[in-house]
């Protein structure tokens, strides 16, 4: 079959074309496929070869450090004063920054900022700080993280992450105690002590905050990742977590000094605050339960960086919002000083506390007339009728027999002239002048009509309101008190004891006895007697002791025949009074000083410790009232005057 026989050899033959063709396309895909690569190989090698080189080198590893939060500050019942919360900060990295120019030109609009400013800030820092970050911003508010995170990707060198951020949970409540913190200087970091800080990173810088900035700091943590050119985390290597700081316990009451900030607020009343300072403690343990200064601050402005403005205000305030009062301002003591006066005389020996003393409302030495407060007089005084209407006229005269240097020695028994040693920063130590301090700080001879005005607590006499509630609990404590401190003890920030702080330093006066409770019984009658100055300290169900003062501040010549709402604030005298109860077996120890309060201390710091010995009583269980009406507006039924 012959044709049969064709068709095979036909079938045959035309089945190898097509696989000669399959293989030709499987060659010529082949020979593009490498024709491609090579050309991409060529790009990649040498025409985008020198910027992927740069771009590889750009993809790093960086190390991110992990601020520890700050210590909680707590008082004495463990309510929290200060703690620190999560929030988003923005840092840049110098030496990664491509354009400095325009990326703070972006981060200005971004944040609502100066971009100027913000370069400025920043520097150009040379060395190793160029890969050290810089904080532009500590507390980023929603606003200002979305807008920053939408863009971060194009802004390299441009960093954000989450950090501790300090929070005042009572803002300005006991400001001055907690103190505040800030970025660490230039000058801080060249400092050897500390050595371990970085730039930007935040460190107290007054009160409690600088003074404990070791126990409350706490140890950083760190992580390492890699990123790429745009700065995004692409994988996390390692990482340290960080230990919180301690915790610090203080002896403050936050209900005690609640009050007695409150004290110090004119209460919609048609004046200003008032200003200056308190201080309450026990006389037993020493534990300060309240210090105020006033006018006060907000710590909270300074946690994310203050802004210039607000520190400009603070800065520039002619009242000293950032002083703390309390322990670094000095005041004459005026009349508060009589009753150490009277405990020099009665010690010495040359004062009988039934002898009656004239004053007939002045008193004359040479050629110089001094005057009581009380012009026309307290007629015949005792040394309890003395002390309760606080005669100047029988302290001169009781001055001038003792001498100044008697006087001063005494008034050392008291604490005065020496700084307590409470753990605040920018404590001073006060005055107690004698005849060798003014011929060594003054170069002239002591004159007798010195003594006189030191004999009320005048003329060179200076004492801050720490040393003065110190002194009155060496009354209180019959010659005996315990060092003022704030600190109870030190924490773990998980609450483990790491030390207890109580000084137990005893402060014995050896002052006589019997003298001593002469002069606490007339301090009793200075408060509960009739005709008190002290009347408005008054506590119901409770004894109390005490005394009030008007310190001058300028000589009298400087507002002769000027009307008392005439005399410019900065000249009109300053108010105080201290105290303490109940008097028979004190507990607390209260002391105002109101400056340039235009009054004695009588009509305006008595009613204002009335008020924190009631709280302190009331919360105590004691039967005492916390009627704001009684104890403010109570009326003066023609018994206080402004003593001298």
């Amino acid at each position: 079959m012959i044709r049969g026989s064709r068709d095979g050899d036909h079938l045959v033959g035309g089945g190898e074309a097509p696989a000669d063709l399959r293989v030709g396309l499987v060659a010529w895909l082949l020979a593009v496929v490498f024709i491609i690569f090579v050309f991409r190989l060529f790009q990649l090698q040498i025409l985008e070869g020198a910027d992927l080189a740069s771009r590889s080198e750009r993809n790093s590893v960086r190390t991110l450090t992990l601020d520890a939060p700050r210590g909680d500050i707590v008082d004495r019942e463990g309510r929290v004063l200060a703690t620190s919360r999560p929030a988003f900060r923005l840092r840049v990295i110098p030496n990664e920054i491509r354009s400095r120019e325009s990326t703070y030109a972006v981060l200005g609009e971004l944040l609502d900022r100066d971009g100027a400013v913000l370069a400025d800030r920043v520097g150009q820092p040379r060395g190793r700080k160029r890969f050290q970050p810089v904080v532009l911003e500590g507390d980023l508010s929603y606003e200002q993280r979305a807008r920053v995170e939408t863009h971060r990707y194009a802004l390299p060198g441009v960093v954000t992450d989450m950090t501790p951020h300090r929070i005042y949970v009572e803002a300005e409540l006991a400001a001055h105690v907690l103190g505040n913190i800030g970025q660490i200087g230039s000058r801080e970091l060249e400092n050897p002590q500390f050595s371990e800080y970085r730039s930007g990173e935040v460190i107290g810088k007054a009160g409690l905050e600088a003074g404990l900035e070791s126990h409350l700091r706490g140890d950083s943590g760190g992580r390492n990742v890699v990123v790429d050119v745009a700065g995004r985390e692409v994988e996390t290597i390692d990482e340290v977590e960080p230990i919180p700081g301690g915790r610090l316990v203080l002896t403050l009451d936050l209900d005690i000094q609640a009050e007695a900030e409150k004290v110090f607020d004119s209460e919609g009343l048609d004046q200003p605050d008032k200003m200056g300072a308190l201080v309450a403690m026990d006389p037993r343990t020493g534990e300060v339960l309240a210090l105020v200064s006033r006018p006060a601050y907000d710590p909270n402005d300074f946690a994310g960086g203050i802004d210039e403005s607000t520190w400009s205000e603070l800065t520039g305030d002619a009242w000293r919002p950032l002083r703390n009062r309390a322990v670094a301002d000095q005041y004459p003591p005026g009349s508060i000083y009589k009753p150490i006066v009277a405990m020099a005389g009665l010690s010495e020996g040359i004062l009988d506390p039934e002898e009656k003393v004239n004053c007939p409302g002045h008193y004359r030495l040479g050629s110089r007339v001094y005057r009581c407060w009380k012009h026309e007089g307290h007629g015949e005084v005792n040394l309890e009728e003395a002390l309760r209407g606080s005669c100047d006229v029988y302290f001169y005269k009781l001055g001038l027999e003792l001498g100044v240097d008697v006087i001063g020695k005494y008034a050392s028994q008291f604490g005065l002239g020496t700084a307590t040693g409470i753990e605040l920063p920018g404590e001073r130590s006060g005055l107690v002048p004698t005849r060798q301090w003014k011929e060594q700080n003054r170069g002239e001879a002591w004159i007798k009509g010195e003594t006189v005005s030191a004999s009320i607590g005048q003329g060179y006499n200076l004492a801050t309101p720490i040393q003065l509630a110190h002194a009155y609990s060496i009354l209180a404590g019959r010659g005996v008190a315990q060092q003022p401190y704030l600190i109870k003890r030190l924490e773990t920030w998980d609450g483990r004891l790491v030390k207890d702080m109580s000084p137990n330093q005893t402060w014995s006066s050896g002052l006589d006895q019997e003298a001593l409770e002469l002069v606490r019984q007339a301090l009793i009658s200075a408060v509960e007697g009739p005709d008190a100055t002290g009347a408005l300290a008054q506590v119901e169900g409770l004894s109390v002791a005490g005394k009030t003062a008007t310190s001058q501040v300028v000589s009298l010549d400087l507002i002769k025949g000027l009307e008392p709402e005439e005399i410019p604030i900065k000249f009109r005298d300053h108010a105080l009074f201290a105290a303490f109860a109940p008097a028979d077996d004190p507990e607390i120890v209260v002391v105002v000083v109101v400056e340039h309060a235009g009054a004695g201390g009588g009509a305006v710091a008595a009613p204002m410790a009335q008020r924190v010995l009631a709280r302190y009583f009331d919360k105590n269980g004691y039967p005492g009232s916390l009627d704001e009406e009684q104890s403010v507006e109570r009326p003066l039924e023609g018994r206080i005057d402004d003593d001298a």
